[in-house]
């Protein structure tokens, strides 16, 4: 039954989970129980078949021997098959039961020949194992009385013979100080198994944290994207289209022709822009030519949409100092900003100027939007995203410039106009840039 075990403990370690030195210390010491314990009854048996005695006393006492064997290893056999997940039902609820029979049975075969009175030493292992300390003692020192007590009367001696105590006594101490040490192996092997389990448990929730950052950091880049190019150039699409079909109504095709001819363009940019990003690659503008010349050309696209449409917005680029290269990350940021922020003049700010300013000094490099438009008050705005997919611009902004430990800020006011103000550090970044490209 339970008797391979610590009483209270779980099943054996799974294989692993503990050193190999302690689990192999375990394994021989379990082996020894069972092999000491086969071995002794042997001789026992052996020793009364051929000793000379009434047949009918010996028949009884090998039926017991036999029954005993058979109740020892149906234990031992269930225990194993059920900490090994072979067996469903716990038989350990019945350790108690099945230790009773085998020291009934072995103290019947104890009174019928002394020669059984050496199978107490495997028992000496079975109460430390299953009883409580305070209990298994004191069962083990009447054990050892009732062993030489055996012993005594066997001799036929009116005084007890030395060594047919002292062997007895040794015996149940060294089988004491054998059991609490491999409790204590026992107890170690427990700890190194829930170690490792809480080492496998924190190894897995570590690598679905990191799953669930990398989808969530994954879906923030898509939706970055979208916003800063797909969004605004679907929503230039669907407004110059309304303005082609309102002059087309009015009878004017040259004008229609140009607002299709630029609702063409602004889906094959956004069509490139789409197969770009999702590649994980930077804008198709910024490989094709410098950053200071996308910017001049977002500034023409803008102004010749606002056009189209009707309105008359007046985009002008600026650049400020001598150009620097930088990194395809802070140049893909410098670019979404001014996309992002000059998108946002067209649709909302009903503004005639609009300026984009690049400056490089020292070692900043700055990007200033202003649009002279019917500006808001940014503490009145709440910077997160909205049901209907709006408000997730400036939100976004800020997060790509404060991935490149640069800083964003905002100043507007109604009837005031808007300035979107970049700053990034020129040495931190190509630094950083240096970084990534290796």
């Amino acid at each position: 039954m339970k008797g391979l075990r610590p009483r209270g403990q779980a099943a054996d370690p799974p294989s692993g989970t503990a050193s190999a030195s302690t689990m192999a210390i375990l394994r021989a010491l379990r082996v020894a129980l069972h092999v000491g314990f086969a071995g002794l009854l042997t001789v026992a048996l052996l020793r009364l078949l051929f000793a000379d005695s009434r047949p009918s006393a010996k028949f009884l006492l090998v039926g017991l021997a036999v029954l005993l064997a058979v109740v020892y290893l149906a234990g031992t056999v269930l225990e194993k098959r059920f900490a090994s997940g072979a067996l469903g039902a716990d038989p350990r609820r019945y350790s108690l039961l099945w230790l009773g029979a085998v020291t009934v049975l072995w103290a019947l075969l104890l009174v019928g020949s002394a020669d059984f009175s050496w199978l107490a030493f495997p028992l000496f292992f079975l109460y430390l194992h299953l009883l409580p300390r305070l209990v298994a003692l004191p069962a083990i020192a009447v054990l050892t009385a009732a062993v030489i007590a055996a012993q005594w009367a066997a001799g036929g001696f009116l005084v007890p013979q030395l060594p047919a105590v002292l062997g007895p006594l040794f015996g149940a101490g060294f089988s004491v100080v054998t059991g609490l040490a491999y409790q204590a192996l026992y107890r170690e092997a427990e700890v190194q198994r829930r170690d490792a389990e809480e080492l496998r448990r924190t190894r897995a929730e570590l690598a679905a944290a990191q799953h669930r950052a990398g989808v969530l950091a994954e879906r923030g880049r898509i939706a970055q994207e979208i916003h800063d190019t797909l969004a605004q150039g679907l929503s230039s699409i669907v407004l110059v289209a309304r303005a082609a079909e309102k002059s087309l109504a009015a009878g004017d095709p040259d004008t229609t022709a140009s607002r299709l001819a630029l609702v063409q363009q602004t889906a094959s940019e956004n069509l490139a822009e789409a197969r770009n990003f999702v590649r994980g690659l930077s804008s198709p503008t910024l490989q094709e030519s410098s950053l200071v010349d996308s910017l001049r050309r977002l500034c023409e696209r803008t102004e010749a949409d606002a056009v189209a449409r009707g309105a008359a917005l007046r985009c002008i680029f600026e650049l400020q100092g001598d150009p620097v290269e930088l990194p395809q990350p802070y140049r893909v940021a410098l670019l979404r900003t001014a996309q992002a922020s000059l998108g946002n003049t067209r649709e909302h700010a009903r503004a005639d100027h609009a300026v984009v300013t690049l400056a490089f000094q020292g070692n900043d490099v700055t990007l200033d939007i202003y649009d002279d438009g019917v500006g808001f008050d940014p503490a009145a705005v709440q910077l997160t995203e909205r049901p209907d997919g709006r408000g997730f611009g400036l939100q976004a902004l800020r997060h790509r410039i404060g991935e490149l430990n640069g800083s964003l800020g905002l100043e507007s006011a109604p009837g005031e106009g808007t300035v979107v103000a970049v700053r990034l550090s020129i040495d931190v970044r190509l630094e950083t840039g240096e970084r990534a490209a290796q």
